[in-house]
């Protein structure tokens, strides 16, 4: 009986690596498509609920999450050194303890935040690694300014 239990629980645990490894080749694929001309480092992985992509080519809009096992400085480096050969100018950088730059390319803006890891986790394993969140923004994604300019107040309910 704990023999049978034993390999029921391997089984489970290793179709969970299974799944969740090809969630991780079929979201690169489309981040491929989607984000051909913008790096992203080969070790880092996708945070599914996070992350999301609106458009294609090059009117995409949206945000992508990733969890990399390089260090925030090794992923500065990273970008500094891939973003521009595929076109991204750096428009303003932030580097401290936290990383913020912000490319441009084609009218497109791409937002790259670079923390450390944190959490439990990261903690006990000592872990050097980083979050990283990459928002692209379209210029055509906001049509109206003000979207709210023309809202009446008094027609709205009240709240108790």
């Amino acid at each position: 009986m704990k023999i049978l239990l034993l390999s029921l629980l391997i089984v489970f645990v290793s179709g969970c690596a299974i799944f969740v490894d090809e969630y991780q080749v079929n979201q690169r694929k489309v981040l491929a498509y989607l984000l051909s001309d913008l790096p992203l480092p080969k070790d880092a992985d996708i945070i599914k609920e996070p992350s999301v992509v609106l458009g294609t080519g090059k009117a995409i809009s949206g945000r992508i999450v990733l969890e990399s096992g390089y260090s925030p400085a090794e992923n500065l480096i990273f970008y500094g050194n891939q973003t521009p050969s595929t076109g991204w100018t750096l428009a303003s950088s932030k580097v401290g303890e936290e990383i913020s730059l912000i490319y441009t390319k084609d009218g497109r803006y791409a937002s790259i935040y670079i923390t450390p890891k944190t959490g439990l986790g990261s903690f006990v394993s000592g872990s050097w690694g980083s979050d990283i969140i990459i928002s692209v923004v379209h210029p055509d994604a906001i049509d109206i300014q003000n979207p709210y300019e023309d809202l009446n107040y008094d027609n709205l309910p009240e709240v108790p």
